[in-house]
């Protein structure tokens, strides 16, 4: 799974490790929940203007890579 890239980064002090965005405290699971509340790219934008397009997308893609290495496992 990608770690930190330029748009999605991770630093162990902030909001607990998780990944945000651009070293900012807005984590890639506030995108992904304000997206599956039904809130459009653009209203999340509206509401966080220092947020891009481009960032939505940096969150869109994490979730996907993030999925793609989803194991699951048996327990004996």
């Amino acid at each position: 799974m990608r770690l930190q890239s330029p748009i999605i980064t991770l630093e162990p002090g902030k909001r607990g490790g998780k990944p945000c965005i651009r070293g900012m405290r807005i984590t890639v699971y506030d995108v992904l929940s304000y997206l599956a509340s039904g809130m459009t790219a653009e209203q999340i934008i509206e509401d966080f203007p220092e947020l891009t397009p481009s960032d939505i997308q940096a969150c869109l893609s994490y979730a996907a890579d993030a999925e793609k290495h989803t194991r699951l496992l048996q327990s004996a």
